[in-house]
């Protein structure tokens, strides 16, 4: 798709997660004209190209809601959050993209967790932590600073998300059950969750495929039932990822100069979304330890709105259309 005369004055918004992609087209004055959603968003799969080309398209249908006609215009600016864009030298590799398909002069690219961050924020200025499957965590102030980790995995010193809680309870429960470690419930609890007698079983069936990858994920919330039910292993895992969500939060409260101040540290993703008692108690006793003015905060909103937010902060946008904008999406599910 290309250009299809010149700026409109309207604003395009992407929030490009690795399961799901929003796209609304936003007015100055913070009105959604069309939205759309399509798939995730994986360009270490696909390739950035054929990525890129994905989110093209769901631009095109949200235009079409909107009442365009053709091929979309060149929007007065573009703000992408996306998914895999970890590093700088990944934001700039795509935005580069998005420049060359001639939706907008002006794009910005963030990595998708700034999204989140900005939803839940009433001004740009705070720090979130987001657990789903990984685990990341970004800041911003209003004078355009950031704090940001590359969130890769364990060769970036990352510990934590859903999928790792899984494979962590995975190890434990099967030392259990062979006697290399400590007794554990999660020996019966996970195998249980698909119908399996023991960890042998539940071990053959994730080496032969017939429990997959993605249904592995299931078994962080059977993590979190164990512990709640007093397990010490369970437990210990627990308070080591609120551990992790404290760390990552306190470093990038002082990188930014936040740590003297009350601020917001906002969580969001489905790990911390729902609200584990053991977890969530865990994290507030640790932040008023290393981080005592800051505020715990959780992001409910969907992020395209923070996509959405960002836009209307690049063009100075005033508190009406944002005020706008967040009643547009305030309250609906993720």
């Amino acid at each position: 798709m290309g250009v299809n005369g010149g700026s409109n004055g309207v604003l395009l918004a992407i929030d490009a997660g690795n399961s799901k992609t929003d796209v609304a087209v936003v007015s100055q004055g913070g009105t959604v004209l069309g939205a759309a959603r399509g798939g995730g968003f994986q360009p270490p799969v696909v390739g950035v190209g054929t990525a890129v080309d994905g989110l093209v398209e769901i631009v095109g249908r949200a235009w079409e809601e909107a009442g365009g006609a053709g091929l979309p215009p060149t929007f007065a600016h573009v703000t992408a959050c996306l998914a895999n864009a970890d590093l700088p030298v990944e934001e700039v590799a795509l935005r580069t993209e998005l420049l060359g398909r001639a939706l907008s002069r002006d794009v910005r690219v963030h990595n998708d967790t700034f999204a989140i961050l900005r939803a839940g924020l009433d001004e740009p200025r705070g720090v979130a932590v987001v657990c789903g499957a990984g685990i990341n965590c970004v800041g911003m102030t209003p004078d355009g600073r950031t704090a940001r980790f590359p969130a890769i995995g364990k060769i970036s010193g990352d510990w934590g998300g859903g999928g790792g809680l899984a494979d962590e309870a995975l190890w434990f429960a099967a030392r259990a059950e062979d006697g290399r470690g400590l007794p554990t419930a999660l020996a019966d609890a996970l195998p249980a969750h698909f119908g399996l007698g023991s960890m042998y079983a539940l071990i053959e069936a994730l080496h032969l495929g017939r429990v997959t990858t993605a249904q592995r994920h299931e078994l962080t919330p059977v993590l979190f039932a164990v512990a709640a039910g007093g397990d010490p292993v369970a437990l210990s895992l627990v308070h080591r990822l609120a551990e992790e969500v404290v760390a990552m939060s306190a470093v990038a409260l002082r990188r930014l100069g936040l740590h003297r101040e009350e601020a917001p540290v906002m969580l969001g993703g489905s790990v911390l979304a729902a609200r584990h008692p053991q977890l969530e108690e865990r994290i507030r006793e640790l932040l008023a330890e290393r981080a005592p003015k800051a505020v715990i905060g959780f992001v409910t909103a969907p992020p395209v709105l923070g996509a959405g937010l960002l836009a209307l902060d690049a063009v100075a946008a005033g508190p009406e259309a944002k005020a706008r904008l967040r009643e547009r999406y305030e309250g609906r599910e993720r």
